[in-house]
């Protein structure tokens, strides 16, 4: 069968996928044209897309005969599942691949956030560093604070195991709480989201994507957390208000963010570059060697099923990414 593959991916993959069918792959490493996957999808069985194409009914039009759309990576809010679901075409994504790595950098941004990392790197080349004083460039601690952490899903769940090494106290809010057992054994508390954001130090999201969760945090929001406090967010850009998050950081409401994500990727809020008090980093959460092969196999996996008329490993329509 045909196949269009919209981004490269590693070689491993590509020749597991050439080894059955026949592959068009955009070769490049920055997001496809319009135009260009207008013309790859056209008449194609099978298509692995990744978590920067639109895939609309405009698209599934072109491909008239599509029989499955493998999304390389986790969240899919970016594919038109009704129009999918209307055509039979099955969905799949790479859940828990990317667990450990989000979590990783979540803490990582924590840290970043809180002894004003990226700050320090910046006036070491800018040739500001002069001498050391006792009351310069001074951070805030993370160890022994309260993190509150907003969605108690797989990636959610691995913040808080990593906190522990930290000896914070750990609080959050999901839409399912979990059960009594599963908090004890993470050692959290559950909360109301607004509870959360009055008590915690530092905040980070976890949350998928949906109309329930779209400004989850905004201006309001903003003004319940503590001055003192770091807002992370390493599950999608909109989740925040990022202009209230940017008038947040430049007016005090809140101390400092760490951002993987934004509204309206790869573009920013106007002002929010310029603001120091946060740390921006280019949607790297699952940017591994290992993590980012694996994702490739896993949808690729999916595709081949798909296409051999198996139910596909991760089939869903409606996915939690938290």
């Amino acid at each position: 069968m045909r196949v269009f593959i919209t981004a490269r991916v590693p070689e491993e993959v590509l020749a597991r996928i050439t080894a059955e069918h026949e592959v068009e792959m955009h070769d490049e490493d920055q997001p496809i044209e319009r135009a260009r996957m207008l013309q790859g999808v056209a008449n194609k069985d099978g298509l692995l897309c990744t978590i920067t194409d639109r895939i609309d009914r405009q698209v599934l039009e072109r491909a008239p005969g599509l029989k499955v759309i493998a999304n390389n990576g986790v969240g899919i809010d970016h594919i038109d599942l009704e129009a999918a679901t209307a055509r039979k075409i099955p969905v799949t994504n790479t859940p828990g691949v990317l667990t450990d790595d989000t979590a990783d950098l979540a803490f990582a941004l924590i840290l970043a956030a809180a002894r004003r990392i990226a700050e320090g790197d910046a006036r070491i080349r800018e040739g500001k560093f002069k001498f050391w004083a006792p009351l310069q460039f001074l951070g805030w601690k993370v160890t022994g604070k309260t993190l509150g952490i907003v969605g108690m899903g797989r990636i959610g769940q691995a913040v808080a195991k990593r906190a522990r090494g930290f000896d914070m106290k750990v609080v959050y809010y999901s839409r399912s709480r979990l059960d009594p057992s599963q908090e004890k054994n993470l050692g959290v508390s559950y909360m109301s989201l607004d509870e959360l954001l009055k008590e915690a130090d530092f905040v980070s999201i976890h949350v998928p994507l949906s109309p329930a969760t779209r400004h989850l945090i905004g201006s309001r929001e903003l003004d319940i957390m503590k001055p003192s406090a770091c807002l992370i967010n390493t599950a999608r850009g909109a989740v925040v208000d990022e202009k209230a998050l940017v008038r947040a950081l430049t007016d005090g409401s809140i101390r400092s963010a760490g951002l993987d994500v934004y509204e309206d990727e790869p573009e920013l809020s106007p002002g929010l570059a310029n603001v120091k008090n946060v740390v921006l980093l280019p949607h790297v959460g699952s940017a591994t060697v290992e993590t980012r092969t694996k994702m490739a196999l896993m949808a690729a996996e999916n595709l081949l099923a798909a296409l051999r008329g198996e139910r596909p490993p991760q089939y869903s329509q409606s996915v939690n990414s938290e």
